[in-house]
């Protein structure tokens, strides 16, 4: 099983290749199972929905999933995607107090 820990769903994140290279977008669903997250108007894909007895039939854009290794957590102090880790909010080193992200170069706090 592929677990997932640098993103998480409703942060924001950088795109770092393909078609969608440099944007951003909030993350909508991880899929741990895949490995992979569906994030927010980017790797748009067409599909051809039926008409049900209540909805229209047509043509639909949609959110396809993308693996979470393309993806780094944004950060607005530095302006663009950063590398993470986690550390504990008392800094003794001992596993008290509570997990946060951090970013790797810089030491900046992420989480609140």
């Amino acid at each position: 099983m592929n677990l997932i820990k640098h993103v998480k769903k409703n942060d924001l994140v950088q795109v770092l290749s393909g078609k969608d290279k440099g944007k951003t977008g909030k993350i909508l669903r991880v899929i741990n199972k895949s490995g992979k997250v569906v994030v927010e108007k980017i790797n748009l894909v067409k599909r051809h929905k039926r008409p049900t007895g209540k909805e229209a039939g047509g043509i639909v854009e949609k959110e396809a999933p993308i693996p979470a290794s393309k993806v780094l957590l944004y950060a607005d102090s530095v302006g663009r995607g950063v590398r993470t880790s986690v550390k504990f909010t008392d800094g003794t080193g001992a596993k008290k107090g509570k997990k946060v992200r951090v970013n790797l170069k810089h030491n900046i706090q992420l989480d609140k």
